[in-house]
């Protein structure tokens, strides 16, 4: 790729191409299709709806033949490029997939088709950029009755910063690419979340069990029942004064720092205390886990810290679980397992979202032998490295796309 910063190019673009864009009015280059069809009557046919929070994808619905009565219906090919004209969400726009090629779409859809200057593939990556939304199709609505309609006419007369249609190819390969590996990433994490679901309830005891349905070979024990406080250490946080922050130190875990199963410690919610002197009984280490105490997210807010997080001080209304008797790992895959379940029956709706040191120090766990403990913890272990692995690589895809997308368009 090669760097532009004048003239009608974008600042990145591939270097086979230096041709500067065209300014082109949309009704010159686009090109629209119909292909009518009649439904027999009682017969079911898939129907095209987009759906605006979904940008660029479109769904599938069912009609029965007798709506002809009602509307006019026109058959969709693999790639068509569809406009709602009446929508309460303003700019809904879907390319069609593979998958619904041949799929119904009612006469109140606009459908664009490959043009000599214009590809649909090209025009829906565009239309999900949010400055040409909002030039696109925000002000290109008005009011009928209730209902809002898409003015195509004035639409039409808008302009597009086009390239010629071997760049938009070459653009449409890129993104098509890229989005392909972030559903890949997206498809493993979610998957691999699902198994950690699943196996988090078949390897540790359901509710009146004595062992789970799923056990490592070699070990056939029942397991014993503990509190928490009896088999951990349990410390709440120092409450550090805000005047005295300081741009740059040791990280103070706080509420806001601990989200659903991770510790966010970015700059946007992180405070930090100049030096851990005086204050070493409140200083966090490996593998110690930490639960928020107070607000609307109690029972679901916990993380364990891990080394990149250190060194790092406990913050008050904050409870630091510290595992020597027990596996840290193990201990982690009950909390993530039953803790939300536990905060649910002993805290009422009502109550105000609050945790004791008492809550957290009742919580029960059913434990085997050390080797079954260490066997279960690993497996975790293993499985949240992996989901994590691929949510970082999802964020980095994620972040390269939104980057090109602001870069690599006019």
């Amino acid at each position: 790729m090669a760097d532009k910063t004048t003239g009608k190019v974008p600042r990145i673009r591939f270097k086979a191409y230096t041709e500067p864009w065209a300014d082109e009015k949309i009704g010159d280059v686009i090109a629209e299709r119909r292909r009518p069809i009649v439904l027999e009557d009682d017969q079911r046919y898939e129907l095209i709806t987009v759906k605006r929070r979904n940008e660029g994808v479109v769904s599938r619905g069912h009609l029965l033949g007798r709506d002809i009565l009602v509307k006019n219906y026109a058959e969709l090919k693999a790639g068509d490029f569809v406009i709602s004209k009446r929508q309460v969400v303003h700019g809904a726009t879907g390319i069609v997939p593979p998958a619904l090629d041949g799929a119904i779409v009612s006469n109140e859809y606009l459908t664009v088709i490959d043009s000599k200057k214009l590809l649909t593939e090209f025009l829906t990556i565009v239309a999900s950029l949010p400055a040409m939304r909002r030039k696109f199709f925000l002000s290109s609505y008005g009011v009928d009755i209730e209902k809002l309609f898409f003015d195509v006419d004035d639409w039409k007369k808008r302009s597009v910063m086009l390239p010629d249609v071997r760049e938009q190819s070459r653009m449409g390969q890129f993104f098509r690419k890229l989005d392909q590996l972030i559903t890949l990433h997206q498809c493993k994490h979610d998957k691999l979340l699902t198994l950690k679901k699943a196996m988090l309830q078949k390897m540790l005891p359901k509710i009146g069990a004595a062992t789970p349905e799923i056990r490592f070979n070699g070990f056939t024990e029942a397991w014993n029942q503990r509190n928490l406080g009896d088999i951990s250490s349990l410390q709440t946080g120092y409450p550090f004064e805000g005047k005295k922050f300081v741009d740059k130190g040791i990280l103070l875990v706080r509420g806001m720092n601990i989200k659903r199963g991770y510790l966010d410690s970015s700059k946007e919610v992180s405070e930090y205390w100049s030096s851990i002197e005086g204050f070493e009984i409140f200083l966090l280490k490996d593998n110690d886990i930490v639960i928020q105490m107070d607000g609307a997210l109690i029972g679901k807010s916990f993380a364990k810290i891990e080394k990149e997080n250190l060194p790092a001080l406990l913050v008050q209304r904050v409870t630091r679980i510290r595992c020597a008797i027990v596996n840290c790992d193990f201990i982690y895959a009950n909390i993530q397992k039953g803790f939300l379940d536990y905060i649910r029956v002993n805290k009422t709706e009502t109550a105000v979202p609050h945790l004791s040191l008492n809550d957290i120090r009742n919580f029960a766990v059913k434990l085997p032998c050390e080797a079954e403990q260490q066997k279960i913890g690993a497996y975790f272990r293993t499985l949240d490295e992996l989901i994590i692995q691929h949510a970082t690589q999802l964020q980095k895809l994620q972040q390269i796309k939104s980057s090109c997308l602001a870069k690599m368009f006019v």
